[in-house]
């Protein structure tokens, strides 16, 4: 298992290989989307490639994190240039804890008493029940969400934007893998990152069919991209700072052994589309939440601090809310061209 960085300086950019407390530079590629693209033609792994090509220079990994060098971390994958061939989505109600969440944020008082188990309970019990097949064999399909395209990633310490038109905006610390399909139209797993999925929970909480629109929001993932990762059982934690104090915190845990759905499970209902297996194309698939703060009755502040860790995934994802004045909306016309 290794760990990557993608950095950039303003003029330049670079792939390292964490060594910490040093980052170490790859010679001959500036991003892990050239990496990937190597493999696939090389046929060799991208852990081998990436060991092979770390013989740049040493960077201090303590200075760059905490913003005391020229060098500032990106997000850890993109396809430089084309942002719109990386698709961004995922998957819900793969975890308990988010199903209980869901099940509350979608029953209105009166459903509470008379209606116990809400659609989105279903498709977690659906999950339960047949979102682990034997190896080979397909499952139950997950609840699935579309976020956007590579405009939508934000790296470590960028802000993760409530626009105008939204009602709220809070976190969801998630694990997601990345995905690259080849020339032969396979997609094939680069890693997994810490992300923060980041939604609007409550424009969905007004009505469950708004979970689509909830979606369409920045979201941040990285620092690092961990090559070959075990996917079994994962700790973490995610906490919220305003100011100097922690004002929400969480113990959270993923991977297969705490969901309800297997990972090649999921796999297969993203890519099971013929759409989401163009070569060249990038993926960075959220696989779900253990826990979110805005069940427990919390609402983010804009300069709030959105902080997500798990075990083995390298250091903390942090990325600061920024809530966009009301008076700047406007209304969107559309121009008529025919």
């Amino acid at each position: 298992m290794i760990r990557l960085v993608q950095l950039g300086n303003g003029s330049s950019r670079r792939v390292a290989v964490v060594e910490e407390p040093r980052l170490r530079c790859l010679i001959e590629v500036q991003s892990v989307y050239e990496l990937a693209k190597r493999c696939l033609g090389s046929g060799g792994k991208l852990s081998d490639l990436a060991l092979a090509l770390a013989q740049g220079e040493m960077l201090d990994y303590n200075a760059i994190y905490a913003g005391a060098s020229e060098w500032r971390l990106l997000a850890p994958i993109d396809v430089p240039g084309e942002p719109a061939r990386l698709t961004v989505s995922g998957t819900g109600l793969t975890h308990l804890g988010s199903a209980m969440d869901r099940q509350a944020m979608h029953k209105s008082e009166s459903q509470k008493a008379t209606e116990p188990v809400t659609d989105s309970m279903k498709m977690f019990q659906w999950g339960v029940e047949g979102g682990r097949p034997a190896p080979g064999e397909i499952g139950i399909a997950p609840e699935w969400f579309y976020k956007g395209n590579g405009g939508i990633l934000r790296g470590p310490f960028e802000p993760l934007t409530v626009p105008v038109y939204a009602e709220d905006g809070g976190e969801e610390a998630e694990l997601a893998g990345i995905y690259v399909i080849g020339e032969d139209c396979v997609p094939y797993r680069m890693g997994m990152v810490t992300g923060n999925e980041f939604s609007d929970h409550k424009f969905e909480k007004r009505n469950y069919l708004n979970l689509a629109g909830s979606k369409l929001r920045t979201c941040g993932i990285g620092p690092e991209l961990v090559v070959g990762a075990a996917f079994q059982s994962i700790a973490g934690e995610v906490r919220i700072q305003r100011g100097a104090a922690t004002i929400w915190s969480k113990k959270v845990e993923t991977g297969e052994a705490n969901m309800c759905h297997s990972l090649a499970n999921l796999e297969h209902h993203h890519f099971k589309f013929e759409a989401h297996r163009r070569p060249g194309d990038v993926h960075v698939h959220f696989f779900g939440a253990h826990s979110l703060s805005f069940g427990d009755g919390f609402e983010l502040e804009d300069g709030d601090w959105m902080e997500v860790r798990f075990d083995g995934f390298g250091r903390a994802l942090r990325n600061p809310i920024r809530i966009e004045q009301k008076a700047a909306d406007r209304f969107v016309a559309v121009h008529r061209l025919e």
